[in-house]
């Protein structure tokens, strides 16, 4: 059982932890919200969900008692559980802060998750945000959403990882393709420590990651491998998941079929296999190219 994250931490002299109070299947104990610098001015990543009162008192309390302003609010991607909370706290507990976020891909829906009111500043690749005793680079790190950004800290080394990588479990992902560059990206900033979005402090960050990338390799190996043993057939989701998660219960299948879809699309992406339409339903064949190769 992960052990319990305190409402308030102080994880270094120049790093508070405030939890989002909003629990959930999703979000684990809660979304990790951390208020940053040494002087006046400190840097806010994240901020939880819309009208999660016990957050807002906490935070408030926090920018209380260390007599502080919160400069600027840099939101890790567009999800409610990491944006939501910033329309409860702009020109309140955050009385005049900057509010940061990437820019969502074209093909997504329109960035308009923030109200009018709030002025949005777009975050670049690199870009790096300084108060006091903090200062903090941007790295765009899409996968998990397109507008996902990883943040280091780089007084310290450490790593915000956002939703990119949890403190227990694995992440999800809206394009494998993406995500897995981004996970090489991260593992090469070589990160001392990770502080994630979600579950409590990875202590082990190299470790962590490569957990994730060959968590996702082994079962890209076992798509292929099940597509080359059946050269002749177009195969649905479905159909690869019979075959890989045989220990997986069947009520899981579905969620399964998710996760496999992800890697086809990568593995389409790469020419490795070809996505072939049948009565308007999608199916996988491997490649001529890629099965010489292997």
């Amino acid at each position: 059982m992960a052990a319990v994250i305190p409402v308030i931490s102080k994880l270094s002299n120049r790093i508070i932890r405030i939890l989002g109070c909003n629990p959930g299947s999703m979000t684990l104990q809660g979304t990790n919200t951390y208020l940053i610098g040494t002087g006046k001015n400190r840097i806010l990543i994240d901020t939880g969900d819309k009208d999660v009162e016990e957050y807002q008192q906490n935070l408030a309390l926090v920018v209380q008692s260390e007599q502080v302003n919160i400069e600027h609010i840099v939101v890790t991607h567009w999800h409610h559980d990491h944006l939501g909370g910033v329309e409860d706290i702009y020109g309140t507990i955050a009385k005049q802060p900057k509010v940061w976020k990437h820019k969502r891909d074209e093909t997504d829906a329109p960035d308009n998750e923030m109200p009018a009111s709030i002025p949005t500043h777009w975050l670049t690749d690199g870009q790096e945000i300084k108060v006091e005793g903090a200062t903090v680079k941007v790295h765009h790190t899409p996968g998990h959403t397109t507008d996902h950004v990883v943040l280091t800290l780089l007084d310290e080394n450490i790593l915000f990882s956002g939703d990119c990588i949890l403190g227990e479990g694995t992440a999800i992902f809206e394009d494998l393709y993406t995500y897995m560059k981004s996970l090489q990206r991260i593992l090469d900033l070589k990160p001392r420590i990770i502080y994630p979005g979600h579950g409590n402090i990875v202590e082990d960050p190299t470790q962590k990651i490569e957990y994730y990338i060959s968590h996702r390799n082994q079962r890209e190996s076992q798509i292929l491998n099940a597509l080359m043993a059946n050269p002749d057939k177009q195969m649905t989701e479905m159909d690869l998941v019979r075959i890989i998660y045989t220990e997986t219960p069947e009520h899981l299948w579905a969620a399964a079929a998710y996760n496999v879809n992800h890697h086809l699309v990568k593995l389409t992406k790469e020419n490795k296999i070809k996505n072939i339409s049948v009565n308007g339903e999608n199916r996988w064949q491997i490649s001529s190219v890629c099965n010489s190769n292997l």
